[in-house]
């Protein structure tokens, strides 16, 4: 396994842009571990899965039907050989995520999967909720990013063209189920550098752990 960089941090913070840029600098993949919750949710809702149902959602978390797969500019999702990465990231879908990753029977489901994306090059930027924490915890680099939540919900209205309120609130309702959660909550990994976006380009913030990483790695 090569050396891993692990991006953590809520939502909108700018966690997939940064992990993007880090892994271009380091000629190295990238993957969005929450890709995986995602794609799970779509499949659940696509499939008709009852969501309360812990043993059909790892069923459906190990089955061939769907799989998640590195790419440059996003990590793809696939369902029944079609590319449904861009459906991914709907609203309903992430609240449904949301919700699913808090069955422990869930996360144990997919942790292999998302680890074995670390053998299969000489380096990853992993990035998500629990990276530096749960998924890679001994991971050479740990960054977590983090933002205000005024400026995260308009990043993320701006992405997805809708109204910035709305999104605050739901922010704020994954932001606290995410940090309350009984199994792998979101926290700041130990030995972590926390860059804080806010009054941050998106150039200065990947310079900043780029450098950091560097010295990290040796």
């Amino acid at each position: 396994m090569g050396f891993v960089i692990t991006i953590d941090g809520p939502a909108a913070s700018g966690k997939s842009s940064v992990s993007r840029g880090l892994a271009k600098l380091f000629s190295i993949p990238w993957v969005s571990t929450g890709a995986f919750y995602r794609g799970l949710a779509y499949v659940a809702i696509q499939t008709n899965v009852n969501l309360e149902d812990k043993e059909a959602l790892t069923e459906l978390a190990m089955s061939n039907v769907w799989k998640v797969v590195m790419a440059q500019e996003k990590t793809q999702v696939w369902f029944k050989d079609q590319d449904v990465t861009d459906f991914i990231f709907k609203e309903d879908v992430g609240n449904v995520a949301s919700k699913i990753s808090h069955y422990p029977e869930v996360r144990s489901s997919l942790l292999d999967h998302q680890r074995q994306c670390a053998f299969m090059e000489r380096g990853l930027v992993a990035e998500g909720r629990d990276c530096g924490t749960v998924v890679f915890p001994q991971a050479e680099v740990k960054v977590y990013l983090t933002a205000s939540s005024e400026h995260r919900a308009q990043r993320r209205a701006q992405e997805l063209g809708l109204d910035q309120k709305e999104l605050a609130v739901q922010q704020k309702q994954r932001d606290e189920q995410d940090s309350t959660r009984k199994v792998a909550p979101l926290q700041v990994p130990k030995d972590a550098l926390v860059v804080d976006t806010t009054q941050m380009s998106l150039n200065d913030a990947i310079d900043q752990i780029y450098q950091f990483a560097k010295e990290k790695i040796g």
